[in-house]
């Protein structure tokens, strides 16, 4: 139940005094330092009114009426506050109003309301449009700005008509000094939220996006790859234990296909087709965009393809949870003396980078073969990659041409 307090005020409207020397009597609802007035219908005399009683004072029958009315207009607006306190979650001053004279009470989505819908559609969905990571990371979200709501203003949700720049700015504030979060997790937790608002504008529970006028600190990680050396001392290592072969032989495999663990971990036989140039490739759909992405297969590749054959009927490589893998190959990076953090992820940078970029495959390709939605976030990932190759091309451009 909702345990605020509303306070009814009755006053005089003199600048409408009248040839009868009267004036209107309005009457002002207070909820939540949020004000409702609207009209009485009935005019007084100002000598009669006292304010502090909050009734007339002379005492004849007419005076009497009207003190009645006045009472009975504070009881039923009392009345309709009950009402909402006991069968409403959330309500204002609008609410109460519309509740006293009759009207339907309008009805107001919250964050949290349509952050659940929301879920609970990406729910469903998984396998189809959506993965399983995709629900945790909203999830997560969802669970943060809970967290937000209730420790900014004690409440359990908040409404969307109430939204303003300010509660996103506070939102980015708490996660930063209450949630200690990293500036590229409260990015993407800011965006999922923003997506919110963006379902609540298109089903009308919003007129205006709150994130007009804010600007997102969009944090750009550096892109971590193996160099072509290190990629050839994992390549090269001898590995006495097989569970870390495999794994090497499976993040190898990435780092010459580009696969996400997703993508490599549902990789089966069937995937493999024999393309129009007669060599073997990769087709299957990305999990994260549904986009049918074809690679064509590097004789690195076929190599591992062919160690597992006979490993499994339906598999191409051998199974591994992510957080075995990741596991694995911290032991990886140790035994090979790689100084970098190894994790799935670093295959595919390494695919982008040293396999692709560096050997002069043009941007546009290499955003085909990531099964990138647009070339945009291809660029936006790997354009200092390119600069930085651009650079040494001169470099050695410039050599040439002062050895003449």
């Amino acid at each position: 139940m909702n345990y605020n307090k509303t306070t009814v005020l009755f006053f005089l409207h003199k600048v409408r005094l009248n040839n009868q020397g009267t004036c209107p009597l309005r009457c002002r609802i207070t909820y939540l330092k949020k004000r409702k007035e609207f009209s009485t219908g009935i005019f007084v005399s100002p000598k009669s009114w006292n304010s502090k009683k909050q009734k007339l004072l002379d005492k004849n029958t007419q005076e009497k009426s009207i003190n009645i009315q006045l009472s009975l207009i504070k009881q039923e607006i009392n009345q309709a506050f009950l009402f909402l306190q006991v069968n409403k979650e959330f309500f204002d001053v609008e609410d109460i109003y519309l509740h006293y004279t009759g009207k339907s009470i309008k009805q107001d989505e919250t964050v949290l309301q349509v952050f659940k819908t929301h879920n609970d559609r990406v729910e469903k969905l998984i396998g189809r449009e959506y993965v399983l990571p995709t629900l945790w990371k909203f999830k997560q979200a969802k669970t943060l700005l809970k967290e937000f709501i209730s420790y900014k203003y004690s409440k359990n949700d908040y409404q969307f008509k109430d939204l303003e720049l300010k509660f996103i700015k506070d939102y980015e504030f708490f996660l930063k000094s209450e949630k200690k979060l990293a500036q590229s997790t409260i990015y993407k937790t800011i965006q999922r939220f923003r997506k919110i608002i963006k379902i609540a504008i298109s089903e009308g529970y919003l007129d205006k996006d709150p994130f007009i006028l804010y600007k997102s600190k969009r944090y750009k990680p550096e892109v971590v790859y193996l160099t072509e050396e290190e990629l050839k001392s994992v390549e090269s290592f001898v590995f006495e234990e097989k569970r870390l072969e495999r794994t090497r032989d499976s993040f190898v495999f990435c780092c010459y296909t580009g696969l996400a663990f997703s993508e490599m971990d549902s990789l089966k036989k069937e995937h493999l087709k024999i393309g129009f140039d007669k060599n073997l490739w990769i087709q299957l759909k990305r999990s994260k965009t549904s986009k049918l992405i074809s690679i064509p297969l590097l004789p690195k590749a076929i190599e591992i393809i062919e160690k597992y054959d006979s490993f499994n009927e339906i598999r191409v490589l051998p199974k591994l949870s992510n957080q075995k893998f990741n596991k694995n190959l911290k032991e990886i990076a140790s035994k090979t003396k790689i100084k970098k953090r190894l994790t799935h992820h670093i295959a595919r940078k390494t695919f982008a980078t040293t396999v692709l970029l560096y050997n002069d495959v043009p941007m546009e390709i290499v955003s085909e073969l990531l099964g990138h939605s647009s070339i945009t976030i291809t660029e936006a990932h790997y354009g200092k990659i390119v600069q930085k190759k651009v650079s040494e091309q001169m470099k050695s451009l410039s050599k040439k041409l002062n050895s003449k």
